[in-house]
């Protein structure tokens, strides 16, 4: 007779995440990672995306070894310049304003651990969102209907920020949104879990 699979924990508090892994239809729990996201000195936008996922699933596996958990960090580039989250409506106008024509690279990394089995799966997604000419009405206007404050980048590829793009280049869709699903399945199913 097989063991159960093992139990899942997101390590995030991510509501996009927690509704992106739901998609999958396996019961999972969220754990806060409790991880300090300030970046380093010297360090790349890839670097930070891959060691910030690989911090926050090692920081709950250390307190639930027996379980999988799941990392995730996401890092938008424009240019050379990370794009934060906005927090502000404002700061938002003004982030979109630097993306109106240009484009911005989404870095998504993820790390899925399962201590007790020995197992560790790191990898990138990257997606690329071409951006339309924006006017200055346009932006105001996206930006009082959505109040995206939350997102990097300043806009919701999920929602109506998709009217701002011109086109996106991805291997996964929903690696823009803030979790690969595609490879996320592939190891779960590694780990014994049944999906379609």
């Amino acid at each position: 007779m097989s063991s159960a699979p093992p139990r899942i924990l997101l390590a995030s508090t991510s509501r996009y995440r927690r509704e992106l892994l739901a998609r999958l239809a396996v019961p999972f729990d969220i754990a806060a990672p409790h991880v300090d996201e300030a970046h380093l000195p010297g360090e790349t936008p890839p670097q930070r995306a891959s060691r910030l996922a690989l911090a926050k699933a090692q920081a709950v596996a250390a307190l639930a070894p027996a379980a999988v958990v799941i990392g995730s960090d996401q890092v938008a580039v424009c240019g050379e310049s990370i794009l934060d989250k906005p927090a502000s409506a404002a700061a938002c106008q003004a982030q979109l304003a630097q993306l109106s024509g240009g484009e911005a690279r989404f870095l998504t990394a993820v790390a899925v651990a399962c201590a007790a089995r020995g197992y560790l799966e790191t990898f990138t997604d990257t997606t690329v969102v071409r951006f339309r000419t924006l006017t200055a009405e346009e932006i105001r206007r996206y930006v009082e209907l959505e109040a995206p404050y939350d997102c990097a980048g300043g806009f919701r590829s999920e929602g109506l920020g998709v009217a701002l793009f011109e086109s996106v280049e991805s291997r996964d869709p929903t690696g823009l949104i803030g979790l690969p699903l595609i490879r996320v399945a592939a190891c779960l199913r590694a780990l014994g879990h049944s999906l379609p």
